[in-house]
């Protein structure tokens, strides 16, 4: 269900001089391996698996560790400094709560610790990369960076690149897991807890909200988009007749319309279990190896991401760390790393 390609507003406000820092330019792309100038990278490890029914996810942030992030990044001439993880609580040692969000408690708690980590990242010019996790985190991390802009009077787009829409509410959910939620909390349909972190929801605008490569979604959650007025989401199919460059050239204009840039979340599920085996809740038909590069090197090109994260990525189930590796691929090639 996807909206005809709007064109891009004629003016866009000055971003504060922190934004600044974490929104370069995009520079030429023919200048070596690394075609944008370098920033200061926060990595934020948010290792949460209470969202989810499958565990494992919680070993995510050190399995991309393990994987070369930071030397990675390095490479590239960024500045990295790695701000460690995040405390979260052992399902085990737990309530459930209610079983229509289950541990909403402890998952708004993380999210909101995450949320003031992501906040204190931007107003010290650094770009937030957040390691989750299962995807509930992005509630947190969303959160953080609405709020840092909203101080500044502007509003943020937001990428969500999932093979699932993530928008269901404890009344919808047909399974209580709250990593199936974050998206609902963000466009402020609940749940409540998790939508008013800092006292304040929604967080993004509709008009400015784009999924991209969807092919899971539950029919109560094809009502949530249509409440959420959320209209730009491209699913595989759409990737599939009109290509990769096409889309994401589309659903850039779209969130960066208006905003100070946009925040990217990308759950590793998005791309097809052949190429990431090691994913929370792999869906066949999703990304080709060389799509997901493609989608982040656009992203690069046009230089306008304020802060990005990957989630659920889960060794547990993983063969050899390969889908941890390729995570580490994909967040090189979304700052920058060209092949000429």
């Amino acid at each position: 269900m996807r909206a005809p390609a709007r064109t891009q507003g004629s003016s866009m406000a000055k971003v504060s001089e922190a934004a600044e820092r974490a929104v370069p330019a995009a520079g030429s792309s023919h200048g070596g391996v690394q075609s944008l100038p370098p920033r200061q990278i926060k990595i934020i490890g948010v290792p949460l698996d209470l969202g989810a029914s499958r565990r494992g996810v919680d070993m995510g942030p050190s399995a991309v560790r393990v994987a070369g992030l930071e030397a990675r990044l390095e490479a590239l001439g960024h500045e990295v400094n790695d701000g460690g993880n995040i405390a979260v609580a052992i399902a085990e040692t737990k309530q459930i709560g209610e079983q229509s969000a289950r541990y909403l408690k402890e998952i708004t708690e993380t999210c909101a610790k995450a949320a003031e980590m992501v906040v204190r990242s931007l107003e010290e010019g650094m770009t937030p990369v957040v390691l989750g996790g299962d995807h509930s985190v992005a509630a947190g991390t969303v959160s953080g960076v609405a709020e840092f802009f909203r101080r500044e009077k502007k509003k943020i787009g937001l990428i969500w690149i999932d093979a699932h829409s993530d928008i269901n509410t404890p009344e919808t959910s047909p399974s209580g897991n709250v990593h199936g939620m974050p998206l609902a909390a963000l466009l402020g349909l609940g749940p409540a807890p998790l939508a008013d972190i800092f006292d304040w929801s929604p967080k993004i605008e509709p008009e400015n909200t784009v999924l991209i490569g969807v092919r899971d979604i539950d029919a109560t959650e094809k009502e949530n988009i249509k409440r959420a007025g959320v209209t730009e989401v491209y699913t595989m199919r759409d990737i599939d007749e009109r290509g990769m460059r096409t889309v994401m050239e589309e659903a850039l204009r779209v969130a960066g319309r208006g905003t100070a840039g946009y925040h990217v979340s990308l759950d590793m599920d998005w791309i097809d279990p052949e190429d990431a085996p090691g994913v929370g809740t792999p869906v066949r038909g999703g990304a080709t190896y060389r799509e997901a590069h493609l989608a982040m090197e656009i992203i690069a090109d046009h230089g306008r991401m304020v802060s990005f994260e990957l989630v659920e990525v889960n060794p547990v189930i993983d063969e050899r760390n390969r889908t941890a590796e390729l995570a580490v691929e994909l967040i090189s090639s979304a700052f920058g790393k060209k092949i000429l």
